[in-house]
């Protein structure tokens, strides 16, 4: 689904995710992908990029492994922290188990783990559906999701039909054990906390806020899903899966960020670089062959990873111009280039050799 990237006959759209920045009335943005292919550092930097044109934006972590923290090098939690150098950006990491509101009586964790068992994902849906209710208490311009690996996002967008089986679930229990569970919760002294009228009312209350927001996520003004990817086949079929899934849902998606990618011109005289740059260009056709009305920007390959607020900073101009190597193959600067580090390249060589001579004679 690419509704809001409309393309003339023979134009593509713009390789990067200005388009984001444009969209004034985007209020949720979710980044999600294949684990491992960097979709935290793309969060990240979408989020700062956001920054410098909204009023405020809040960056949110639904993936377990929490690597938002490492992205900025700087410790957050489940309540919105201020991102350091910054006065509008801010930062949480949930986690997307259910919280049972400090509730440690068995007779609550019993019957959750219940309700849990009977449908697999209620516990994540009434987590996300509480931290919804806190975000939309809070009044940020924009909301950045940085989700877990696509099964996980997939699972997100399912929340709302998971707490209708949720409610169901209760109503069953309800009419089967007629009242019992009050009797209980009042024989025990536990006063209301079990109550199931309640309980009922709290997942009314969840599927009340999550159905209001799963409206907003299918407003293409509102809402947009950025696919991470690198150029591999298992990341392309992920991707390709992902974009399914999304036009399902008719949740709007027209920008995709190829990640690691090894540019040509900086591939100097390695057979492996060179079958690496070989194998990604198929890909990378690919990509735009399928997705031919999608923003797609290219990132490259880069010799050290991206933390701190700094590097994401630095990182972040080739989200907004397309990425240009140093040098272009084939010029004198280039060639020269190439020469110096073949050179170089030499000199270990000998030195090495050296070493492993000496070495053999003291022997």
């Amino acid at each position: 689904m690419a509704s809001a990237a409309v393309v003339d006959a023979g134009d593509a759209p713009e390789p990067t995710v200005r388009n984001l920045l444009d969209q004034e009335s985007l209020k949720w943005v979710f980044v999600g992908g294949k684990g491992g292919v960097g979709k935290t550092t793309c969060s990240s930097i979408l989020s700062v990029l956001l920054a410098g044109v909204r009023q405020s934006v809040l960056v949110i972590s639904t993936d377990p492994a929490h690597n938002l923290s490492d992205a900025f090098q700087q410790r957050f939690t489940k309540f919105p922290t201020l991102v350091r150098g910054f006065t509008n950006l801010y930062a949480m990491e949930i986690d997307p188990k259910v919280e049972n509101d400090g509730l440690s009586n068995e007779g609550m964790e019993g019957f959750l783990s219940e309700l849990t068992n009977a449908i697999p994902g209620v516990d994540e849906a009434m987590s996300f559906a509480e931290m919804l209710k806190l975000v939309q208490t809070m009044d940020y311009s924009v909301v950045v999701f940085d989700t877990a690996p696509t099964g996980h996002t997939l699972r997100l967008l399912q929340f709302p039909a998971t707490l209708e089986k949720g409610l169901e679930k209760m109503m069953e229990l309800k009419n089967r054990f007629g009242g019992l569970l009050n009797q209980a919760s009042r024989l025990f002294g536990l006063g209301d906390e079990l109550n199931e009228d309640a309980m009922l009312g709290k997942l009314e209350g969840m599927k009340d806020v999550i159905e209001q927001v799963n409206r907003q996520f299918k407003d293409p003004d509102l809402t947009t899903f950025v696919c991470v990817c690198i150029p591999e086949f298992l990341s392309l079929y992920e991707t390709e899966r992902l974009v399914q899934e999304l036009a399902k849902f008719e949740i709007d998606s027209h920008n995709i960020i190829i990640n690691q990618v090894i540019f040509d011109e900086e591939a100097v005289e390695s057979k492996l670089l060179k079958a690496r740059i070989k194998m990604q260009q198929k890909y990378i056709d690919q990509f735009h062959m399928l997705y031919d009305d999608f923003n797609i920007t290219k990132l490259p390959l880069l010799s050290e990873e991206v933390c701190g607020v700094q590097a994401l900073q630095n990182f972040s101009q080739h989200f907004l111009t397309p990425y240009k190597s140093a040098l272009k193959r084939g010029t004198v600067e280039e060639l020269e280039e190439r020469i110096t580090l073949l050179k170089s390249a030499l000199q270990e060589a000998e030195a090495e050799l050296d070493r492993v001579r000496k070495g053999k004679q003291s022997a």
